[in-house]
């Protein structure tokens, strides 16, 4: 397989996406679901049948869909199909313009997901396209918790799973790559606020929905020339972007965890709060299809978690 990725956006049109089907294994029970940091038991079956209908519901927008775990080599099946998390493929790699630069887990236990999807991607796509950091500040950097908003910005959260150190080491590639302003929020370190797009999410090309608490956020913005502090929303409208502040997520994952298939459409759990979009004046416009995620939700991460966006056409 040959890829060539390129993502300028959060919101253009979707024309090929990483999936990996979840493993093979119930979490039997609440002690064992606490354990391995999950929210509830999980049913695999039930989550075979939703992942399924997630894959079909993208492949109807008219994108490739690649779900790595077909991919992974023989000798490494039988532990692959251990992985619990393998299923949020968002937080291994992060296309930024023309360049894909490969994550690290902040946790041991999802450090093998990263180490074996790495392999397949260094295989697909070219050297010159494909970077690993190697630097002694490089720490952990999840990919869920980066938003390339536009060509020009990059937004990342620096909390529980991603480094202020990462950014520091990362931020020269994603100059290289076009990109002139590197953004960090250090958003409140607690499970409801574990990655960014657990707080925050991008509709289209130029309304940027997030909990009303991060507009009491500064964000610190990385240039080549230096950097200075500004206000969340002050640095939104700088990139002509409006935040559209919520109280309405009442349950996290389903309420602004979904995928933008194209400017005009999202992917979006069926158990969302309609409210979320409904109260605003443009937003309540906006298309939205409706799947059935809520087993799979159960590991903490819902269908943005789920996908690794690799190309994306610009209109």
């Amino acid at each position: 397989m040959e890829l060539y990725p390129s993502c300028y956006s959060e919101h253009d049109l979707l024309k090929a996406v990483l999936v990996c089907s979840p493993a093979p294994l119930d979490v039997p029970d609440q002690q064992t679901a606490t354990d391995v940091q999950w929210e509830s038991p999980f049913d695999y079956k039930k989550a075979e049948h939703q992942h399924a209908a997630m894959v079909e519901a993208i492949k109807d927008s008219g994108a490739m869909v690649i779900d790595y775990s077909v991919y992974i080599a023989e000798q490494d099946k039988p532990f692959h199909d251990q992985l619990i998390n393998r299923l949020f493929t968002r937080d291994l790699a992060g296309v930024c313009g023309r360049t894909v630069i490969g994550g690290e887990a902040a946790t041991s236990m999802r450090r093998p997901e990263y180490i074996l999807s790495h392999q397949l991607l260094s295989q697909w796509i070219p050297s010159n396209q494909f970077e690993m950091i190697r630097d002694e500040k490089w720490k952990a950097l999840e990919f869920g918790d980066v938003y390339v908003l536009n060509r020009d910005a990059v937004l990342i959260n620096v909390g529980v799973r991603s480094s202020m150190e990462s950014v520091e080491a990362v931020r020269e590639k994603m100059f290289a790559a076009g990109f002139s302003e590197v953004a960090a929020i250090d958003l409140p370190r607690r499970a409801d606020t574990m990655h960014l797009d657990m707080n925050a999410n991008m509709v289209g090309p130029r309304h940027f929905l997030a909990k009303s608490y991060m507009r009491f956020f500064p964000v610190r913005v990385l240039t080549q020339a230096g950097g200075a502090y500004f206000m969340l929303g002050d640095f939104l409208h700088r990139h002509g972007i409006e935040p559209v502040w919520t109280n309405d997520i009442k349950s996290t994952l389903p309420d602004i965890n979904f995928l933008n298939l194209n400017p005009e459409t999202i992917l979006a759990s069926s158990k969302r709060n309609k409210r979320v979009l409904h109260h605003h004046d443009i937003l309540k416009y906006h298309n939205v299809i409706e799947v059935e995620v809520d087993e799979l939700e159960k590991g903490g991460g819902g269908i943005r978690c789920m996908t690794l966006p690799l190309i994306r056409e610009s209109s």
